[in-house]
């Protein structure tokens, strides 16, 4: 980046923060502590985009700008920084860090490659409909974060190690962050936004609520969206593209591999039973209730150090381990969640969901667009889970105002909650982690999301008519 546009874009990010406290109004946002929470995500989001400095400087922004205007208590703010999604991460990111070590990443490389092909359409469905599954049924941020390297060692093996540069690589990873957001709305155990709106019905028409139910209504308005994701993300590959050679090359590089030697089976295992674990954790919770993901893979993690190789060799040392681990990511994704408590305790997302309800809807397609348009914003900037607990009863209360039934509209604002693809929050930061420019998210997140706006008011509304 040139001096000059340096100079800049360092200004700019302030900038942004000190005409959001002085031109949003006040009438909307009571006090100073909402305006510049808004005003702080507005310049973390342009320095993410920009990059005048490293990622990782601008996720601590939430903590300095906090300091000096109090807009949520610190130790709340602070608490983002070692939640337990950011455990798990720095968990997975320790046990893929033995893969490099004992050649595992390579054997796994070459069993994807030669399983899938190397045609790079089929490449993106393939993660695209692998992640949507299975975040259908457990945290998107656990489906993430075991994705993604094994992804990651696949695009190392063929060279594609300079994510930011390259084509195949970006679309890969930000395909898996976007089927992970999109796969949680399926069914009601995707994520604990939807547990949300499930209390939330619950409360609105005074009985259980089948999670059958759940599946059948969302049923059609999944296949819309798998289907234009997909479509999107495709759009500008050649159908003849490649990844890294043939499909005959990669199998006989595969038939000429040695046996797994013991320390990758071990490096393997480790990750596939936090993996397991992780994903079985409705089995187990009542008999072990303090044993999250999170604390699953750190205790592979811790485990993975007691490894040594047949020459009685530690198989991992910290000193080695922590030059390997990609701190960047673990502050993105802090960082995020950050500026999302900012958002929230400050009071900034009620203000906005209090604007909306004074914006005169009288329910049918312009209210479905203002509901879903809502939803998709709130979701960048803060959790999904945030979103929900903010956007779900404003909603309620503004069909309930009109005298409209407002259990369609609750279907509605659940579409926009589970969806967001912009900015490097949330899961999203994990492939930004990875390489990912998040200037080149904003610019496809931009698209999708105008894209998605378009076909839910549609499917919303039709869903209302048919």
């Amino acid at each position: 980046m040139k001096r000059n546009s340096r100079i800049f874009n360092l200004t700019a990010g302030p900038l942004l923060l000190i005409l959001c406290i002085c031109l949003l109004p006040e009438s909307v946002f009571d006090g100073l502590a909402g305006r510049a929470a808004v005003g702080t995500v507005a310049w973390m989001a342009y320095w993410w985009v920009t990059a005048p400095v490293d990622y990782a400087v601008t996720a601590f922004l939430p903590i300095g700008v906090n300091a000096v205007i109090q807009m949520a208590d610190m130790e709340a703010v602070i608490a983002n920084y070692a939640s337990e999604t950011i455990l798990l991460l720095l968990g997975a990111s320790i046990l893929t860090v033995s893969w490099e070590r004992t050649g595992l990443d390579r054997r796994i490389a070459i069993r994807f490659l030669n399983l899938i092909g190397s045609n790079l359409r089929r490449q993106i469905v393939f993660w695209f409909l692998v992640s949507a599954v299975l975040s259908s049924v457990l945290p998107n941020a656990v489906v993430c974060a075991t994705i993604t390297p094994i992804a990651v060692s696949m695009l190392n093996y063929i060279g594609e190690k300079d994510v930011a540069n390259s084509k195949a690589a970006s679309k890969i990873l930000l395909t898996i962050a976007y089927a992970a957001g999109v796969g949680g709305l399926a069914t009601p155990l995707g994520g604990a936004m939807n547990l949300v709106v499930v209390d939330y019905i619950q409360q609105l028409t005074g009985k259980e609520y089948m999670y059958i139910e759940w599946v059948l209504k969302f049923f059609p308005i999944m296949l819309v969206l798998l289907v234009s994701n997909i479509l999107f993300m495709v759009r500008d590959i050649h159908k003849d593209e490649e990844l890294g050679g043939s499909a005959e090359y990669f199998a006989r590089e595969l038939k000429n591999m040695a046996p797994m030697n013991v320390e990758e089976k071990l490096s393997l295992a480790l990750f596939l039973a936090a993996t397991l674990l992780s994903f079985t954790r409705q089995l187990y919770q009542d008999l072990l209730p303090g044993l999250k993901p999170a604390y699953v893979f750190i205790i592979c993690a811790v485990i993975s150090f007691l490894i040594v190789d047949r020459d009685g060799n530690r198989l991992l040392v910290w000193k080695s381990v922590q030059s390997k681990i990609i701190w960047e990511l673990i502050y993105i994704f802090a960082g995020g969640l950050a500026a999302g408590t900012l958002i929230n305790d400050s009071g900034a997302a009620k203000a906005i969901g209090q604007m909306v309800s004074h914006m005169g809807l009288e329910g049918g397609i312009p209210t479905v667009f203002v509901v879903v348009l809502l939803t998709l914003l709130l979701s960048d900037v803060t959790s999904n889970t945030a979103t929900a607990a903010v956007a779900i009863p404003i909603v309620i209360s503004i069909m309930q105002g009109i005298g409209t039934e407002p259990l369609p509209y609750v279907y509605v604002a659940t579409i926009g909650v589970n969806l967001s693809y912009m900015l490097p929050t949330s899961i999203r930061a994990i492939p930004v982690g990875y390489g990912l420019q998040p200037g080149y998210m904003l610019k496809e997140g931009v698209k999708l999301s105008a894209i998605v706006l378009v076909l839910m008011t549609a499917c919303g509304y039709l869903l209302f008519v048919f």
